[in-house]
Formats: structure tokens, sequence, C-alpha cells
């Protein structure tokens, strides 16, 4: 069975955020700005993008 994907991108800096979103957003495997990733689509990773919805979004799912 294919595992459903959700294709994000890391839209606005996090400078000025807090430490634990800058973590946040490297553990989502982003390290550039305007970079898009295609990540297995779990809980886990539903949690994290919920956790930095103003610093990146959802282009497909």
């Amino acid at each position: 069975m294919a595992e459903t994907k959700v294709k994000i991108q890391y839209y606005r800096s996090a400078i000025g955020f807090n430490e634990k979103q800058k973590l946040i957003v490297k553990g989502l495997g982003f390290n550039k700005l305007n970079t898009t990733r295609e990540l297995v689509d779990t809980p886990a990773i539903r949690g994290m993008i919920a956790k930095v919805p103003h610093l990146v979004r959802i282009v497909e799912k």
C-alpha cells in the first residue's frame, strides 16, 4: 500500500521566533527559505506542521 505524502513549503524565516520553533523547522528537514519537501503524512508530521503554521504552508496533500 502506498503511503500518503504531504508537500510542504518553508516560506517565512524563523528568525525572531523561539528556539523550539526553529528546531521544529529543522526537524521537518528545512534549512533554506522557500524550499519544498515531500514527507510521509503521519500524525507526528501533522503535529509539527501545526506547531509552526506561520512558517510553513501545505502545498499539496
